[in-house]
């Protein structure tokens, strides 16, 4: 009887004091901006509880839409397996965020090491810190390190001047794929611009093995100067539109995803 009252109690105290329908997780000053991570409850959606992380004025990702993030990671490196049939890769994504396009990548098991380079700290840590769902899957995962840096600086220094990897200057990757600005006309900050250009490529390339793919996620539909600009550096390139279900808007939403393979 009283396991029963215990019981009833219970449940009458979740109705009254239920999950927040939304939190905010981390509030951090950084060098681009407010930084929050928020939680939220979707009653429409059968209280589905989503993430998000909101940058200064910029919504940079939700785990309410994760497919584009996810097929970044599919296309991309399934296109490395076929030019690097029956090797390890080694990997290299730009930009943590809530761990999609790193996930995906660790569900291959041809993937030997990946680099995960972010620039903003508090969100290495909530991984780190198990804040986020899929932190305590992307730690426990030894082929998986946190490298915490300035990506587009990296990528657009010198061939032996330093690389991704801070233990190794020369290190060049099968596969790196990239997902932290918008698209490369909606640029998170200005100083980007330059890696989107064909000089700017043609430095990053270098960091990428003979037959290796950059793979890029964006907002917004192919733009015809970028993919100009990748044909002028890269052996091969496409681009591909990736369509995902807005529980929100009830309809299809469209990204890209784009593939470029070094001579």
């Amino acid at each position: 009887m009283e396991n029963s009252i215990q019981g009833a109690d219970s449940r009458l105290q979740g109705r009254m004091h239920p999950r927040p329908k939304f939190e905010e997780l981390d509030y951090q000053k950084t060098a681009l901006g407010e930084l929050i991570l928020r939680r939220r409850t979707i009653l429409a959606l059968e209280n589905r509880e989503v993430y998000e992380i909101i940058l200064g004025d910029a919504f940079l990702m939700s785990s309410l839409f994760t497919t584009v993030e996810e097929e970044l990671s599919r296309l991309g490196l399934a296109a490395a397996e076929k030019g690097f049939p029956g090797e390890r890769l080694d990997v290299v994504v730009g930009g943590l965020g809530l761990g999609y396009t790193a996930k995906e990548a660790l569900a291959l098991s041809s993937v030997s090491s990946l680099l995960v380079v972010d620039y903003l700290q508090p969100v290495i840590e909530w991984h780190q810190k198990g804040m986020v769902p899929l932190g305590p899957e992307l730690t426990g995962d030894s082929r998986c390190r946190f490298v915490h840096g300035d990506f587009f600086d990296l990528a657009l220094r010198g061939a032996g001047e330093t690389s991704f990897d801070p233990n190794e200057a020369d290190r060049q990757f099968h596969a790196i794929l990239l997902d932290i600005d918008h698209s490369p006309a909606n640029l998170l900050h200005e100083r980007h611009a330059e890696f989107y250009g064909a000089e700017g490529l043609r430095r990053f390339a270098e960091k990428i093995k003979p037959g290796g793919i950059f793979g890029l996620w964006s907002d917004d539909p192919p733009e015809e100067s970028f993919l100009k600009a990748l044909q002028e550096v890269f052996a091969d390139c496409e681009s591909h539109i990736v369509s995902f279900h807005n529980p929100l808007q009830g309809k299809e939403s469209k990204s890209t995803v784009y593939l470029a393979r070094r001579d």
